[in-house]
């Protein structure tokens, strides 16, 4: 879990990022603001090395409310000149604006580093490749993993997406930003994992009522994610981009676990789910250093 927030700022938890790692390679969703931080002290400390920034080559955006999207120039500008395959992001219709915007705040950067003496592999990787989608529907396939994007229900963005990943050991939902979506459920019917954003019951009872109107439509409240996961029975119920405000950020799960009796956790960042994704027993803090130069 490389970033567990959401927009109101928590020292604590990243702005919204998971990485699904595989045959030791990345592909991360979402990229909040202290994703690439994050993915960093992952690839250095726990030695995930398909997270040191440079080897992340697969991005993919739910949607673009800041909180997701943030750290998107900070994974692409961060050591670019050592890059050796250039970073692909898949997401709605203006993610190439998001990445001209990019391109356009680094452009002297850019050019300052490609037109001088410091040592640069490629001068062309600080280009993003980038493809949109108006819908869902889409699918991504890598060897033996598989992405399959699908339309959910937030607010009145359009389009906002949940994703589907498969590899040949797991089945795990990831969804995005929703409101309540008895779609989800079928869609994650028996997954291993299902991440799942969620609101307070608690948390939304004590808000305006324009605040709470607009949660409503944007977002999965408690109870009804119990409803869900129900339905769906995945072996595991994570819960992230919790929205809880003035309600402590646990009553989300005791509110979710008094309607579903499966296994469910609140999630931290950096938190670690799939014994295949823990650090190597020889591993030692520091073999994923940068090199002294450059």
């Amino acid at each position: 879990m490389l970033g567990t927030g959401t927009p109101v700022p928590n020292a604590d938890r990243a702005g919204s990022s998971v990485a699904i790692i595989y045959n030791n390679q990345a592909y991360v969703f979402d990229a909040g603001p202290g994703m690439v931080r994050n993915a960093l002290v992952a690839a250095q400390t726990k030695g995930i090395e398909a997270l040191y920034p440079t080897h992340i080559q697969h991005l993919f955006l739910t949607h673009l409310h800041s909180d997701h999207v943030m750290d998107v120039s900070e994974l692409a500008s961060t050591y670019w000149w050592r890059r050796d395959k250039r970073l692909n992001i898949y997401g709605p219709t203006g993610t190439q604006t998001l990445v001209n915007g990019y391109y356009k705040m680094l452009s002297e950067d850019i050019h300052l580093r490609i037109n001088s003496t410091q040592p640069v592999k490629d001068p062309s990787m600080y280009q993003v490749n980038v493809s949109e989608y108006k819908k869902g529907g889409w699918s991504f396939k890598d060897g033996p993993v598989s992405v399959e994007a699908f339309l959910v229900q937030h607010g009145d963005i359009e389009p906002a997406f949940g994703y589907k990943i498969m590899t040949p050991d797991k089945c795990i939902v990831i969804s995005g930003d929703t409101r309540y979506d008895e779609k989800i459920a079928t869609i994650a019917k028996g997954a291993d994992i299902l991440i799942h954003e969620v609101i307070s019951e608690e948390g939304l009872s004590r808000l305006s009522p324009e605040w709470q109107k607009y949660h409503s439509n944007s977002h999965t409240r408690s109870g009804d994610l119990a409803k869900l996961a129900a339905k769906a029975k995945p072996d595991l119920l994570i819960l992230t981009h919790v929205l809880h405000y003035s309600a402590p950020i646990t009553s989300v799960l005791k509110e979710v676990q008094a309607g579903y009796k499966g296994k469910v956790v609140l999630a931290n960042d950096l938190d670690i789910f799939g014994s295949k994704a823990e650090a190597p027993k020889n591993y030692q803090p520091g073999m994923l250093k940068p090199p002294e130069k450059g």
